[in-house]
């Protein structure tokens, strides 16, 4: 199989855009490192900070195995709190950049597209009239109506002239996410007995992370990393246009497909156990792709890498600005991402990437 692996070139018509202008090798590496380094240190400030400061003598105590004071017990529950950030902030990050390779739609976004509202809706259902109880059913739940809400977005935005064009794709998934939004209150309202573990399940947030939590979801993460991961090359001879990336020998409908599918888990695991956050699949890819161009074997990476940096930064932030309390991560990407949202619209006027 043929498949290309230099970066797509820059249209004539329009002024170079930085995120289209070739990056070296090592330029992209250092931005891969810069990232990497930039993730651990919130790592550690989510460790040690947050509705109790923590003194350094504490958290490696902590981390020692001794949580005998306040502070070392908030030491050992923040820990798995900060992995699951980082593993969902990785896992929306990476599937944003994916699904804006595979419709070479620069809005695409889990959220956005109405992906991670399917989730809820299917997980709110099966509980609320099935009985579901299972961690690992919500998952298989999650991603079921993940790949349901997927597949009617795209339906509905190939409706009528031109096909699924960037615009009605986001408009049908604008539309398709408040509609859920909607059913899943409709679902869960009447039911007080479901209702107040749902609420901030909705909203979107890594509190309520356990290591066997994380455990339950890694198998199913782990295997929409890979499947994104190894879809990077041939997404490149995506972006140069369905029929020259034919020409080339890539069977483009299978591309599409197993990326997409990658994707679906992704973004139907980390729902499930952190709530359906937006915006992180959004913001991510685009700013990636001004530090390591449009090669999505350097940017899936590093959207991964980002987008665990991202989430980790706003559930530090979430903590620190409302002490006592918390403000759920979902809140504060949501704060982030709609005004770049607006701005990505403006500057991109919804056209193809």
């Amino acid at each position: 199989m043929t498949s290309v692996d230099a970066d797509p070139p820059v249209d004539a018509d329009r002024p170079p855009d930085a995120a289209l202008v070739r990056r070296p090798a090592r330029v992209r590496v250092l931005w891969l490192l810069v990232t990497a380094l930039v993730l651990a240190a919130l790592m550690v400030a989510s460790v040690a900070y947050g509705s109790r400061d923590v003194a350094w003598s504490d958290v490696w105590a902590a981390l020692g195995g001794a949580d005998d004071t306040l502070e070392r017990a908030a030491v050992t529950k923040r820990i798995p709190r900060t992995l699951l950030a980082v593993l969902v902030g990785a896992a929306l990050g990476l599937a944003g950049g994916v699904m804006q390779g595979v419709a070479r739609n620069p809005l695409a976004d889990p959220g956005i597209l109405g992906i991670n509202m399917g989730a809820s809706l299917a997980v709110v259902t099966a509980v609320a009239y099935f009985g579901l109880t299972s961690p690992t059913g919500y998952i298989w739940v999650a991603m079921a109506g993940a790949a349901a809400s997927a597949a009617f977005v795209y339906t509905v935005g190939s409706l009528g002239r031109g096909g699924p064009t960037p615009l009605k794709v986001t408009l049908a998934g604008a539309a398709t996410s408040a509609a859920f939004a909607s059913l899943v209150s409709a679902v869960v309202l009447p039911r007080n007995d479901i209702a107040g573990g749902f609420r901030l399940w909705q909203i979107g947030g890594v509190g309520g992370a356990s290591y066997e939590r994380i455990g339950q979801v890694l198998p199913f993460l782990a295997a929409g990393f890979a499947v994104c991961l190894l879809s990077a090359r041939a997404l490149n001879s995506l972006a140069l246009g369905d029929e020259l990336a034919a020409g080339l020998g890539e069977r483009v409908a299978v591309i599409r497909t197993t990326a997409a599918l990658g994707s679906v888990v992704l973004c139907g695991a980390a729902t499930a156990v952190a709530g359906p956050i937006g915006f992180v699949g959004l913001v991510v890819p685009h700013a990636c792709r001004l530090l390591v161009g449009v090669d999505h074997r350097w940017l899936l990476p590093s959207s991964a890498l980002a987008g665990g940096a991202l989430l980790t930064a706003s559930d530090v932030v979430g903590r620190v600005v409302a002490r006592p309390q918390d403000i759920e991560v979902g809140i504060v990407t949501a704060l982030i991402g709609a005004p770049f949202f607006i701005h990505i619209v403006r500057r991109q006027k919804v056209r193809e990437l």
